[in-house]
Parts: structure tokens; sequence; C-alpha cells
């Protein structure tokens, strides 16, 4: 593939980013991408010949990487991106927002730093829509079958464009006031921008797909019209229920779950209702609970906030700084992560006991008491435990607190109680395949298989798309697409 000796010749490059200085003082994306230049070639070339490309398994949605790469080296911008987007709907998304597991896996990446596979794909998908090569995927024919499908996140928008170039005609239901679900409202501006995800939703709403906002099915709409109206309703809402932390303090003022501050700063970096009562950090001390993204997009919006300081403190030990020995390649490693927004600042500690918000006479959090852990190796079948370390105890300060821990389950009520859906022994929906208890309606992405990623959700989405079209019309064409374009060529 590409050059054969360009792994021996050149090293890993990216992009450089604007400042952290600069950056804080606004919400604006700051890879600097476009100076990048023909390095991109030469970061491609490095791309081998490794037999077996153990990225395809690495990536969730099989994207066909090798290939990709060569005709970037190429400087075959239009066949790059047919074959990135015959399995990616939406790398524009993947190309911000992936930790790039097909990364971890790469072959190269064994003994030297692996291809920069998320680039590469960001600037195909760029390019592509500066050379007019990203076009509404218009079906050639319509099945005069009908498809509901409620949620608008990663999942849903994936359905929705493979059933709509399938022939069906789809009607995605989203409960805010625009289309992307947590891709708007929850991922920060600096990292994936409204307009990145409009482009797309416009291309999409071009092909035929229909958006229906301010429609919360199970609240404004009863979802059982749903199934009188379509032939199919497609599940996609999400995992929208966060784990709570039930600590004393936990009802204080200024504690919040880190999507009410995320989705609020998006809104009003873009001049949207703000839906609530305002949460802002500027001047306060920021305590995060969570080490994961999420709690990581919390310290970038602090950052650009200019909170008086930000503490993020997480449960679990510090993840060793390279690959153990227990995650071997290619699995991808739980390793130390330093992400953009703790370059911005950030004070970041681990093995920490969360035990009680700390009030003032106004009712408001004012600190946070916390205590050291040692964990214990746990007994085999045995979940592990920790113990506090004595005289550990301490109060540090706290103004706002967000809880960054995670995603437990679907919302139970509203349009999974109306359709009366089963659920599993976690409270996700419970599906054989894709299909739920309910006949013609199907489930996919988180609400389905609990919090995932992005990518994850993307493939859940055609994958689902294959099993409706399949309930519809007995058979599907849209598994081959992929390959039959490849053979094609």
């Amino acid at each position: 593939m590409g050059k054969p000796t360009g792994f021996l010749e050149h090293g890993r490059e990216l992009p450089q980013k604007r400042d952290p200085s600069v950056r804080i003082e606004d919400n604006k994306e700051f890879v600097l991408n476009e100076e990048f230049g023909d390095k991109i070639n030469t970061q491609a070339s490095r791309c081998m010949d490794c037999g077996v490309p153990f990225c395809h398994s690495g990536c969730p949605i099989g994207n066909i990487i090798p290939e990709f790469n060569d005709a970037v080296y190429r400087d075959s911008w239009e066949e790059a991106w047919n074959i990135l987007s015959s399995t990616n709907n939406f790398p524009e998304f993947t190309g911000r927002v992936c930790p790039s597991p097909c990364e971890t896996a790469c072959v190269l990446g064994i003994n030297q730093d692996p291809i920069t596979i998320c680039n590469i794909e960001k600037t195909i998908v760029e390019r592509a829509y500066k050379e007019g090569y990203a076009k509404p995927k218009k079906p050639r024919s319509r099945s005069g079958k009908s498809v509901a499908i409620i949620g608008s996140g990663p999942a849903g928008l994936s359905a929705a464009e493979q059933l709509n170039s399938a022939g069906h005609c789809v009607t995605v239901f989203e409960r805010d006031e625009k289309v992307g679900g947590l891709l708007r409202f929850g991922i920060p501006d600096f990292k994936l921008g409204m307009d990145i995800i409009d482009r797309k939703v416009n291309l999409m709403a071009e092909a035929g797909v229909k958006f229906e906002v301010n429609a919360h099915i199970g609240v404004d709409i009863n979802a059982q019209q749903l199934r009188q109206d379509f032939d199919v309703v497609l599940l996609t809402g999400g995992s929208t229920v966060p784990r709570d932390l039930p600590i004393p303090g936990r009802e204080l003022k200024g504690v919040h779950f880190a999507m009410e501050f995320l989705g609020q700063n998006n809104r009003r970096a873009n001049d949207m209702d703000l839906k609530g009562e305002e949460i802002h950090a500027a001047g306060k001390h920021v305590v995060v609970i969570g080490g994961g993204d999420t709690g990581s997009d919390c310290v970038g919006t602090s950052n650009r906030h200019k909170a008086a300081s930000i503490t993020q403190v997480e449960i679990m030990p510090i993840p060793p700084e390279k690959r153990p020995a227990n995650m071997p390649w290619p699995q991808y490693p739980m390793i130390m992560k330093t992400t953009t927004s703790h370059e911005e600042g950030c004070e970041r500690h681990w093995n920490i006991l969360t035990k009680e918000f700390i009030a003032n006479d106004k009712g408001e959090v004012t600190g946070l008491r916390i205590a050291d852990i040692v964990w214990q190796d746990a007994a085999p079948g045995e979940r592990p435990s920790f113990e506090e370390v004595a005289g550990s105890e301490r109060v540090i300060p706290c103004d706002l607190a967000f809880l960054a821990m995670g995603f437990l389950h679907p919302e139970p009520t509203g349009v999974l109680a109306q359709l009366d859906i089963k659920l599993d022994e976690r409270g996700n929906v419970a599906a054989e395949g894709f299909a739920t208890n309910q006949k013609g309606v199907f489930a996919a992405g988180d609400m389905r298989t609990g919090q995932s990623l992005v990518v994850r959700c993307i493939n859940e989405g055609r994958e689902c798309a294959i099993a409706i079209d399949k309930y519809l019309m007995e058979s599907s064409n849209l598994e081959a697409k992929a390959n039959s374009l490849m053979l094609s060529e």
C-alpha cells in the first residue's frame, strides 16, 4: 500500500493546535488541519502492506483503512472519499471525536507510532465537502414503506441515511429544537461544531430524510400513534439516565450532572435558549467527578468560562503510561490519557473517594470532603474492593460540582412504557438482534447496548438498517454496498 518504505522514512506527525491560552477564549475548533498541507500524504505513506490489516477489526464500522490511505498517498481524493463513505456515514464526526481504536490495532503500532488514521479520515471528509464529493445519498426509487426513528443521535442518523438510501420513507423525531442528540448538546463545540452537524443533516434532508424537531415522543406525541402511522418504529433515544452520586449534600445548589452543564454551554455558544437556570463556572472552584471524556469536556468548558480552579477526581487508580501486559496489541488499552482540555489547565487526582458536599448557610455547595483510597486485589470471580487511607480525609474548595460518571440506561418512562418495551437486567432495551418484543419495533445504539462510543452507535444504526430492510422487503442489499463499491473501482 502507498509507499513500501514510507513507515521507515517518516515518523508520526499531527497538525499543530492553537495555543491553549488563545483557544480558551472561544468555543471554536483549534486543530490547525488546513495548515498541515502535503504532510497528510506523507503520513498516509506510512501505512504498511501489512498482509492482515488489524485496523479493520479495530474499527467498529470496518473502515477500509489501508485502501483510503493509499488513495490519499496518491492524491486521489475522490477515490479516498468513496472508500471512506462506503462504510462510514459520518466521518466528519468520527474524525473529530473517535478515540481511534483503529490506531491502537495498527500493525505498525506494535513497535512504532501507529498511522494517524483519524486525522487522515478528517482530512478526507473536509476535502470531500470542499470539492463537492460529499453529495446527498438519494435512492433510485421508493419502496412505499415508512420508518419512524425516535432519536437523532449517531445511531438514529446512520440508520436514517441507510434506510432512506434503500428507498424507504424515513422520518426522524427529535425532542430538542435541533437534530443531533448528544452530538449537538453533549460534545462541546470546540471538539465538534454545530455547523459540522448541520451541513450533514442538510445533505440528508436533501436526499429525502424528514426531520421533526420539538417532537418528544412519549410526552408530546403518544408512541402508539407512530405504530399506526409507520410500518416500522426504530428506537434510538440513547442511554440518557446519568449515574448519580448518593452522598450527603447531593441536593445542594451548584451540584449538577455533567450534561446539564455541557448542553447548556453549547446552547449559549450558539445563541439558543438555555432551557433552565444558568450554570456558569466563571470565578468558581470547579470539581469534576469522573475521569472519562465527559469529565474532560467539563474541564475544557470550565477553562473557557475562566473558572478560578478546576480539579478532576477519579475513584479508580491512575492508568499506566504504556500498554499493560494484560492488554496486548491489538486490544484497545486502558492507558493514561491527557486530553487537549487537560493541557489547558486542571489538577487531576486518582484513588479518590468522594464523601460529602459541604454547604454554606444559603444551601450552596462550598466544599467537597474527600479521602484517599487503596485498591485491594480481588479474588477470582469477585469484585475489587478498596480501603480508605487513615488520616487522608480533607475538604477541598468546591463552588460548582459536575457529576461525569457515565450513564446507566435509557429513560424507562415515556416511549418505552407506552410501547410496553421489554428491558434487560441492566435497564436497556431487550432485543433479539435489533428486534424488540413488539412486532415492527426495533432498537439500536446506546438504548440497546448501554453507553458506548459514537463510532459504535454509527455501526449499530447501519446494522439495524439491514435488519429493518429485511423485515420490510424480505431481503436487503445494504450490507453488500461497500464490497460492491470496491469491486466496481
